[in-house]
């Protein structure tokens, strides 16, 4: 997998992470109609889930290391 920066993935992470937990919450309360608590609450698991995901990218990635081809050689002083 390509090499996403640290602050993207944290972003990311946040960001499923509390509309997970928000989703979880209005769907388990009650004034949330029947019909959609369900609904809502599996959609606040899948987020939890991603968030997740993106945790386990943030912690596993290895950083990219520099092009080499794109580098200029230092030209070496005959001395």
């Amino acid at each position: 997998m390509r090499y996403i920066e640290p602050t993207r993935v944290k972003v990311l992470m946040m960001m499923f992470y509390a509309t997970g937990l928000v989703g979880i919450v209005i769907g388990l309360s009650a004034f949330t109609p029947p019909n959609f608590k369900i609904m809502i609450t599996f959609m606040g698991i899948i987020n939890i889930g991603l968030g997740a995901f993106f945790t386990f990218l943030y912690l596993t990635q290895v950083q990219a290391s520099p092009d080499k081809r794109k580098k200029k050689k230092k030209p070496k002083s005959d001395q």
